[in-house]
């Protein structure tokens, strides 16, 4: 089950599987993975939403499976969910971010552009930031809280690509090339913290190193990001 789920996040979020390979204790990784999964499965359906109302009751399932989780019942039948309840369990995760990843794959069924910045603000809370403060977690009990700029960053990458690929969410009043230099400056305010970090947590933001490229608008190869990627883990630094 665990290498199934492993593939699953190669192949659909390859820069976090790239940076969880960093992670030298082998259950911490399959549980990091765990988390990464369960977001994937969330995308997943947001993305094939043709019928917004049954990728609604889709995504309930899931939301459901995790309060199933959270209320000490067994697992519902699928890997994916019996891997993060194995997760949760293990670290003690806190409740709040998983439930802020669920909620927010909602918002997606029907992506249009957010209202203002705070609706931006909390939906990169909701999604890369819940997956930052989980990774973090898992691999050193940390408090992912001073690395909001490093998930919002991450995040802006994430729609700046989203927006080449022609879904643009960002709010009217962004000017054509600010969320490259917003997401710039994210990145900057996030370099201190994660400099920071102890050895085992940094692969939790290792992929932070890749986002140069991004926001130069290009894709990297897969053998740039691992040489990329290893030499941030190398320094810890992105």
């Amino acid at each position: 089950m665990a290498d199934d789920l492993d593939e699953i996040v190669r192949r659909a979020d390859p820069d976090r599987w790239l940076s969880s390979r960093f992670i030298t204790d082998a259950a911490k990784r399959a549980d990091v993975v765990a988390v990464y999964a369960f977001n994937q499965e969330l995308a997943r359906v947001a993305a094939g939403a043709r019928e917004p109302m049954v990728a609604e009751i889709r995504l309930t399932w899931w939301r459901e499976g995790l309060d199933d989780i959270m209320a000490g019942k067994p697992p519902r039948g699928h890997p994916v969910m019996e891997a993060l309840a194995g997760a949760i369990r293990r670290n003690n995760l806190a409740v709040a971010p998983l439930e802020a990843l669920a909620d927010s794959s909602f918002d997606d069924l029907e992506p249009g552009r957010f209202a203002d910045d705070a609706a931006l603000e909390r939906y990169l809370d909701a999604t890369s930031g819940a997956i930052m403060a989980l990774a973090c977690a898992i691999t050193g009990g940390v408090d992912a809280a001073e690395l909001r700029p490093a998930a919002h960053a991450w995040g802006l990458v994430g729609l700046i690509r989203r927006r080449a690929a022609g879904v643009d969410r960002f709010p009217e009043s962004w000017r054509q090339a600010e969320p490259a230099a917003r997401a710039r400056q994210a990145l900057a305010a996030a370099r201190a913290p994660i400099a920071a970090l102890a050895v085992g947590v940094f692969p939790a933001v290792a992929h932070l190193a890749l986002a140069g490229g991004y926001l130069g608008g290009r894709e990297p190869s897969e053998l740039e990001k691992r040489a990329r990627l290893t030499w941030a883990a190398l320094r810890g630094r992105v």
